[in-house]
């Protein structure tokens, strides 16, 4: 039924396209033919109507030429003789005229000359009162009424003045036959015919004469009221109309200027359209064969166009079938053929990556087989580094139990101190790490001076130096740069640190250099360096340098930290080394265009010496001891703490001490599944303000930073630091004064809660 569907489609579609072109190309042509047509048929019909209202106009100007010239002679110097002989001149000059009469300067007729009647001489008739006689002395020329002598002929009567008192009026009966004459002649088409009206709608002349002698008036038809209506000096256009028997025609109006008369040309519509329908019986014949004829080539095109995609549908479903081997035979020459060449091709790839496919496998098994031997080889590494300081922090804390003296002592908290901060330091790595894969961390892009983080570096490493007998050299620089201080900090720390690590004697020289609007920090060791082939692996996550085995060694992750913050940044990271002389790390960052003044920032990134005189800090954990020593390193920097478990425990705390807190540290996961959000939330319903908190967090999930973040708070992970804490409070805590801590770190307003701990 497809298979059909699909031939049939390509027929009709086909026959309907070239049906469509042909009706609308006929009726195209049948309009533009019939519209030049009825153009030609109005020209020739207003042409026809013109030239029979010349005719008709030259006719009634003779006549009076021919009266003007007899009244040109004053009547006395006329004699009876010479008037009649004048007369009779004119007479047979304009045979229209059927009798002549001159009339005196008084209304007396003096001599009456006439073809159907005995000549008058000195008659006197008086016609002073007669129109023919008032009105050509007032106007010169009278053109009176149509009459009809014996009901069978038309006349009219004509009169011309004189120029002069004394000349009189001649006044002409004429007999108009001879402009039925002009207007029977006249044909428009093989039907078509003209006729005359007066100036009241009065038929004058019509082919058919009976409706002259009948004395009809027209005025009811459109076409004759349309001519009445307009002025002598216009000629009307070609309107469709009826003529006095109903029957619909084409009809056009010519004005007859001298007697003020109307001569219309009338056409039968049915003889206008005879044409366009011969043309449309032709145009409906012509469609038919086309159509025929694109039927058959429809079916033509059509089995040519199927047949192929028969030959694709069978191949196609052999290759799906799995039949890599089939090969489809198309040769048409068109884009059929270029689309079974393309099915060829894909069976062709498909088999050779059928065949390639257990050689595939076989190695993504060995690949995957060598990602699970890395991993755990990596959880060993990592499991035998947190042991290390686990196991030497058990011991220390064993030889608690023994009295010791104040020497021994301080050692021992020395010693516990260095084993937490390199569990710390593990733990951070870690997390750094898995923050970055979560894609959590976003860098918070300020303009800052370099110095602070130079400030640092030098303070920080400047002991482990020493205690390797290395020197550190730290070059001071004013620049300002534009990066996230935080980051840019724990970068080049990370590098610092390496270098010290892998270099057993020399030192380490940290500086800068200017490059336009760059700024390259540069970091140099004088250790083993960096064999070429491991330069590719050494940002790595997990990677250990073969050079660093005699070095104590961490995860593996510092350069990877190094490489995605650097990436994230966008900060470029180069890496220049040879071995035995050394390693220099080179990273380029944006120098800032505006130094802002170095007074705000002198003590950027430093914690301020915390005042806490009288503030209260709410901690609220539901692990008893990570609440306890919380609350105890609270107590030793000189603040007031209430401990709970929960925001109820709290709130009743905090009632009957009578105090409100300064700060709420909670923890993110509390017990009965409730979230250390919605217990900061309680305490500020019930305390009735908003209160400066923040939570801290072991969970580092991209989701639950992102419903703190949502929330409105800021949030630490676990284990935090002191100096974290420390640093978290200069941002939320005011000195005794009133002054708010974070206003003693050069930092704004904006500034707080803001803080990245890596």
């Amino acid at each position: 039924m497809s298979r059909r569907s699909l031939f049939y489609k390509y027929v009709g579609l086909f026959a309907a396209v070239v049906s469509f072109a042909l009706v609308t190309s006929g009726f195209a042509q049948i309009f533009f033919w019939y519209r030049d047509y009825r153009n030609v048929l109005d020209r020739i019909q207003d042409q026809e109507a013109q030239a029979a209202a010349s005719r008709v106009s030259s006719f009634i100007r003779e006549i009076e030429t021919q009266l003007g010239w007899v009244i040109s002679s004053p009547l006395s110097a006329n004699l009876p003789e010479q008037m009649r002989f004048d007369a009779r001149r004119v007479l047979r000059q304009v045979p229209a005229i059927t009798e002549l009469s001159r009339i005196d300067a008084h209304g007396r007729e003096q001599i009456r000359v006439s073809r159907i009647a005995m000549d008058v001489v000195g008659g006197g008739a008086d016609f002073s009162a007669v129109p023919k006689f008032t009105e050509a002395v007032a106007g010169r020329i009278y053109r009176g009424p149509v009459y009809f002598r014996r009901e069978t002929e038309p006349y009219i009567t004509m009169s011309v003045g004189g120029m002069r008192p004394d000349t009189g009026v001649v006044a002409a009966e004429v007999n108009l036959r001879l402009i039925w004459d002009i207007v029977s002649t006249i044909r428009i088409g093989e039907r078509g015919y003209c006729y005359i009206v007066d100036a009241q709608g009065r038929l004058i002349a019509h082919p058919d004469i009976s409706l002259v002698l009948r004395n009809t008036n027209l005025a009811q038809l459109p076409q004759v009221r349309s001519a009445l209506d307009r002025e002598l000096t216009e000629q009307g256009s070609v309107q469709e109309s009826h003529d006095v028997e109903g029957r619909p025609v084409l009809a056009t109006s010519v004005p007859i200027v001298p007697p003020g008369w109307r001569l219309l040309a009338e056409l039968p519509v049915d003889e206008a359209r005879a044409p366009l329908i011969d043309s449309l019986l032709r145009s409906v014949l012509l469609l038919l064969v086309g159509l025929a004829l694109a039927l058959a080539a429809g079916v033509f095109l059509a089995r040519r166009m199927t047949i192929p995609i028969r030959a694709l549908e069978a191949g196609a479903a052999r290759i799906g079938s799995g039949d890599l081997s089939q090969r489809i035979a198309i040769s048409t020459g068109d884009e059929l053929q270029a689309l079974g060449d393309r099915f060829n091709a894909m069976a062709e790839r498909l088999q050779e990556s059928y065949t390639s496919l257990e050689r595939k496998v076989e190695e993504r098994t060995r690949q995957l087989e060598a990602a699970i031997i890395a991993k755990s080889r990596f959880l060993a590494a990592a499991t035998h580094d947190l042991r290390q300081p686990l196991h030497a922090l058990g011991l220390f804390a064993a030889q608690l139990h023994v009295e010791h003296t104040a020497a021994s002592r301080e050692h021992l908290a020395e010693r516990i101190n260095a084993s937490v901060l390199d569990l710390n330091e593990l733990f951070n790595a870690l997390l750094d790490i898995s923050k970055l894969d979560a894609g959590v961390l976003r860098p918070d892009v300020r303009l800052f001076s370099i110095s602070a983080i130079l400030n640092r570096i030098e303070s920080t490493f400047l002991p482990a130096a020493l205690q390797k007998h290395l020197s550190l050299r730290v070059i001071a620089s004013s620049a300002w740069v534009s990066s996230d201080l935080i980051l840019l900090e724990r970068i080049l720390l990370n590098l610092v640190s390496n270098a010290i690590r892998y270099t057993d004697c020399g030192g380490v020289i940290v500086g800068c250099r200017r490059r336009g609007t760059m700024l390259r920090i540069e970091v140099w060791d004088s250790g083993k360096g960096i064999p070429p082939e491991e330069r590719t692996n050494i940002f790595a996550e997990f990677y250990r340098m073969s050079a660093g085995r005699d070095h104590p060694a961490g995860l593996g992750l510092g350069l990877a930290i190094v490489d995605r913050l650097c990436r994230l940044l966008q900060h470029p990271l180069t890496l220049d080394s040879i071995v035995g002389a050394g390693s220099r790390f080179t990273l380029t960052v944006p120098l800032a265009e505006a130094q802002p003044q170095a007074a705000a920032s002198a003590n950027d990134g430093q914690p301020a010496s915390l005042s806490p005189g009288a503030q209260l800090i709410v901690v609220i954990d539901d692990d008893p001891l990570a609440r306890e020593g919380l609350a105890t390193l609270l107590q030793t920097w000189g603040f007031r703490v209430v401990s709970a478990d929960s925001d109820q425990a709290a709130l009743a705390a905090l009632a009957e001490i009578g105090s409100r807190p300064t700060l709420i540290i909670a923890d993110y996961q509390l017990k009965d599944g409730r979230t250390g959000i919605e217990a900061i939330k309680r305490m500020h319903d019930r305390c009735r303000e908003r209160i400066p908190a923040f939570l801290v967090s072991g969970n580092t999930a991209p989701d639950v930073l992102r419903e703190v973040q949502a929330s409105g708070y800021h949030m630490l992970y676990k284990p935090v630091t002191p100096m974290a804490l420390r640093a978290s409070f200069v941002r939320f805590l005011k000195r005794d004064d009133g002054v708010p801590l974070w206003r003693e770190t050069g930092r704004t307003p904006q500034d707080r809660g803001s803080v990245k701990l890596i």
